[in-house]
């Protein structure tokens, strides 16, 4: 049985920008606000590449360090993506 998917504008990355989001790759997790999207990447501000999560129902990451400017990830990378805190 084959079920699709329908794409929806209310959902997705492009509805969450201008929300603080988490981006979880296959190495690594990234955290920040979601401030663009296109077809081959996202855009965060105000990111950090998260090293050690501790448990994830808490307000803080364990291990997460600020990147110095905007980050770009590939939407190619990306796992799975929500907002966490």
């Amino acid at each position: 049985m084959k079920i699709l998917v329908k794409e929806v504008e209310t959902e997705g990355l492009e509805a969450l920008i201008g929300k603080r989001i988490t981006i979880f790759c296959g190495v690594y997790i990234y955290t920040g606000d979601l401030v663009g999207v296109n077809e081959s990447c996202v855009k965060l501000e105000n990111a950090a590449i998260v090293y050690e999560t501790g448990e994830l129902g808490t307000k803080t990451w364990k291990d997460a360090q600020s990147l110095p400017n905007s980050w770009y990830v590939s939407r190619g990378a990306i796992e799975s993506f929500g907002i966490m805190k």
